[in-house]
């Protein structure tokens, strides 16, 4: 399992890739593999504010329905449009061509408060 020590996570199992004040988000290579199979994407949610921790969509894979959850508070920039037509590039590129939104974010400061990888690890057990 691949864990970047670049990113930041959280522990709904949301990762942040921080660039200045803007971000990409997707969720963990843990996460995509406990929900299997993923086969659509619902982020409607372009152009909207959310506060850290804020459910800003949800992700619908073979077996069940999971919630996102924003990591720090920002505004929607962009949803990965790949995701319409290949939702399943969050199973085999969760990192990359995986991720889910662009944001701008609203207060710097929250990222500090996030896990890094080792302490992702540890929160779910590897």
């Amino acid at each position: 399992m691949n864990f970047p020590d670049d990113l930041k996570y959280t522990k709904d199992h949301e990762w942040i890739r921080v660039n200045g004040n803007e971000a990409h988000v997707g969720i963990t290579d843990f996460a995509q593999g406990e929900l299997g199979d993923i086969v659509f994407i619902d982020v409607s949610t372009v152009g909207q504010e959310f506060k850290h921790g804020e459910l800003f969509g949800s992700i619908e894979a073979v077996k069940t329905v999971s919630e996102l959850f924003m990591p720090v508070a920002g505004k929607v920039l962009e949803v990965n449009p790949k995701l319409e037509k290949n939702p399943e590039l969050v199973n085999t590129d969760p990192y990359g061509d995986g991720w889910m939104i662009k944001i701008s974010i609203s207060d710097a400061s929250e990222v500090n408060s996030l896990l890094s990888a080792e302490s992702y690890k540890a929160e779910i057990g590897h």
